[in-house]
């Protein structure tokens, strides 16, 4: 079985792309999580990542375990902080806010969780996050006492791009933020793809099939939903098809 980030460089590397449902243990009821895990593997998602800005209840946890037995599409912890972790998931997001200037996001909450991240058995993947200008205050932003990249400021998510993959990080990941009025810009998107090796990642605004689709056309490697699913269930097949359908060939599930 190959590593996430092994499927990821593939998906890089091919023209594929793949699809991430995003589950925020706040926001979804956990009577709900099989019957989702089960439109997932329907509409072919790829990963499913966990996670969320602030989160207010404890049942990270539960949730992934709850989609662990539901099905076996892997499941990848995208945390807002370093007590969202658990052992039971697949892999880790280990993002560093690379967008802003606060050096808790950049390494300090890293040095606090280091020990127990380590521990974990997870699979770590250091990923540069970038927050983009999505049009709305996010509660990611506010969290984070950290302006966003503005929305037409392409330039600035390359360098910082560029920067950090030469830093080591073997992930980017450019977020418009949930319940943005606007995904991240193609211009943008096409932007950093072309100065990077790694695997990028675009989230945030994308609210229907045609987003998808363009975001992945323009470089996007991971297309992640979150807000839009839970707000119609439907779009989770259309959108997932669209992403697919912006890749050269299949993805080898292998």
């Amino acid at each position: 079985m190959r590593s996430i980030y092994q499927q990821l460089t593939t998906i890089k590397q091919t023209g594929q792309k793949a699809f991430a449902v995003l589950i925020d243990p706040d926001k979804v009821d956990i009577q709900h999580v099989p019957d989702l895990c089960s439109m997932a593997v329907k509409a072919n998602t790829d990963f499913i990542l966990v996670g969320g800005s602030l989160m207010v209840s404890d049942r990270m946890e539960e949730i992934v375990l709850e989609i662990k037995k539901s099905c076996a599409i892997p499941v990848i912890l995208f945390p807002g902080s370093p007590n969202q972790l658990t052992p039971h998931a697949d892999g880790l997001l280990y993002l560093s806010l690379i967008s802003g200037r606060n050096p808790e996001l950049l390494i300090g909450q890293h040095v606090i969780s280091a020990p127990v991240v380590k521990q974990s058995g997870l699979e770590i993947m250091s990923t540069g996050y970038m927050v983009i200008d999505g049009g709305a205050p996010t509660t990611v932003s506010y969290i984070s006492n950290a302006s966003p990249i503005p929305h037409d400021k392409k330039e600035i998510a390359v360098c910082t791009a560029m920067a950090a993959e030469m830093l080591g990080m073997k992930l980017m990941y450019l977020d418009a933020g949930s319940g943005a009025q606007r995904p991240v810009s193609e211009a943008m998107i096409q932007s950093v793809s072309k100065h990077i090796d790694v695997p990028l990642i675009v989230g945030g605004g994308i609210t229907s099939p045609d987003k998808a689709y363009a975001s992945a056309k323009a470089g996007a490697d991971l297309i992640v939903v979150g807000n839009a699913i839970e707000k119609d269930i439907s779009l989770l097949s259309m959108i997932s098809d669209a992403v697919h359908a912006a890749g050269k060939l299949p993805i080898d599930q292998d």
